[in-house]
């Protein structure tokens, strides 16, 4: 249970509002944050994780000012989208990733499915060596799985594996791994793991972009009815031309407005004719 006090006064004169949910969003949210109270020294961001599946009950319950999600609201079971109001910030890639020694380096939707669902079973059957493949998936509940079994899965169910709620902690199992693969959103990577291509197309901002790169979502700050006060001018500040370069670009997220494309939460991709609808 979460059990937050939000949009008050905090010690002295300071303002607080709390922003609950996506861990892929989160870095971004908090660096925002730091940015804006920089601004704002009276005003300050308080962050949690927890999942997409938390920001969006959270909102929902009205318990939080933000609820952070890789999802759509209308993706997520039991949850009133009607209600909601959704400010997309930015789209971020999710990014197969395996240990160093996999001598692998590009696979294909189908192959990655296949691997998932638990019909490849050694890395040999995709042009590597001998080694038992070791599937580490996202929990269930987390945007990232869910955006990933959207534009991966395609239907077909994940095979049982070992299941982790946190993106660094499944970094660190794939290092330590031999044969280990997962996904982690784009701004989770590092030189720890490699990074595998899909159709010999690697992930990267301009791929994202012109959706060349088939697997992304979009980082949604939902809020529960139209936003006022503080964290109204926390999503303006997001939107601001300084924010979606110095922050959202060298974070590895793509800023909203240079999408080239557009995802519905029914999963279909169309060009973005004149900004994102």
């Amino acid at each position: 249970m979460i059990f937050i006090l939000s949009g008050c006064k905090g010690s002295g004169s300071q303002q607080t509002i709390t922003a609950v949910g996506s861990s892929a969003a989160q870095p971004l949210v908090e660096l925002a944050g730091e940015e804006f109270t920089k601004s704002n020294s009276s005003e300050y961001v308080n962050v949690q994780g927890g999942g997409t599946g938390t920001g969006l009950s959270q909102i929902q319950q009205g318990a939080v000012d933000i609820g952070n999600s890789d999802l759509y609201a209308e993706q997520k079971k039991d949850i009133d989208a009607s209600k909601l109001v959704d400010h997309r910030i930015a789209a971020v890639a999710m990014v197969p990733i395996v240990n160093k020694n996999v001598k692998v380096k590009s696979l294909t939707i189908e192959q990655l499915k296949e691997i998932f669902s638990g019909e490849i079973t050694n890395w040999k059957q995709v042009g590597g060596q001998d080694l038992p493949i070791t599937i580490i998936n996202r929990a269930d509940g987390s945007g990232t799985r869910a955006a990933f079994e959207s534009d991966v899965m395609d239907g077909t169910p994940f095979v049982r594996s070992q299941e982790q709620d946190s993106s660094g902690m499944v970094r660190q199992i794939v290092y330590n791994t031999a044969g280990a693969i997962s996904y982690l959103a784009m701004p989770y990577l590092n030189d720890t793991v490699k990074t595998i291509n899909i159709n010999n197309i690697a992930p990267t901002i301009k791929n994202i972009e012109n959706n060349t790169w088939k697997i992304w979502s979009y980082e949604h700050l939902y809020t529960n009815g139209k936003p006022t006060g503080m964290t109204k001018d926390f999503l303006d500040f997001i939107m601001t031309k300084k924010v979606q370069n110095d922050v959202v670009k060298k974070m590895n997220y793509v800023p909203i407005n240079e999408m080239k494309y557009q995802k519905d939460y029914k999963g279909n991709v169309t060009p973005v004719t004149k900004g994102v609808k």
